[in-house]
């Protein structure tokens, strides 16, 4: 059995995401999807919750060809500790996936394969260009699955990202 892990924040999830993960289902059995920063939300550059990212990823995987898991990890700010709190969260993987630098080198340390998937598109599938757009009043329903824009329009999406952009930082309890 052979099960990959995948971490992001999909911040929104989109195109570049499902392109990268329908390429890792043809590595893989299984993939493990690790939404990164759960615990954050309702920022600029994280504004929707773990529980609205795990229902985008899982209504734009309906047509993924393997099994798929979605587990919301927290941040414990603890790099030597975080490949530790990613196995205590996640089941048991054994492949990771990941462009990030500083994930490679974790896992890598940790002695875990790690490959870096091609990204699809980098310049514009990217949750920032997504915001960007967002806040702007630009086309961005393009860049990420049907799927996830129905799910945003729900959450009434935009509109959050553009109240979150002209939030004045003070935010609750700060």
């Amino acid at each position: 059995m052979k099960r990959a892990l995948y971490i992001g924040r999909f911040q929104p999830y989109h195109n570049g995401h499902q392109s990268v993960l329908f390429d890792i289902a043809r590595e893989t059995n299984e993939i493990v999807i690790g939404i990164g920063s759960a615990q954050l939300s309702h920022e600029p550059d994280n504004p929707f919750t773990a529980g609205e990212r795990v229902l985008m990823i899982t209504h734009a995987l309906r047509e993924l060809p393997c099994p798929f898991y979605v587990i919301p990890i927290e941040d414990i700010k603890r790099n030597s500790l975080w490949v530790a709190h990613i196995r205590s969260m996640a089941p048991p993987f054994s492949d990771v996936f990941s462009g990030n630098p500083l994930v490679v080198r974790l896992f890598e340390e940790a002695g875990i394969p790690v490959f870096s998937p091609a990204m699809y598109e980098r310049e514009t599938h990217s949750g920032t260009e997504i915001r960007s757009r967002m806040i702007a009043g630009k086309p961005w329903k393009d860049l990420v699955p049907p799927d996830v824009y129905q799910v945003i329009r729900e959450l009434d999406g935009e509109r959050r990202v553009q109240a979150l952009a002209l939030d004045d930082g003070a935010g609750c309890g700060r």
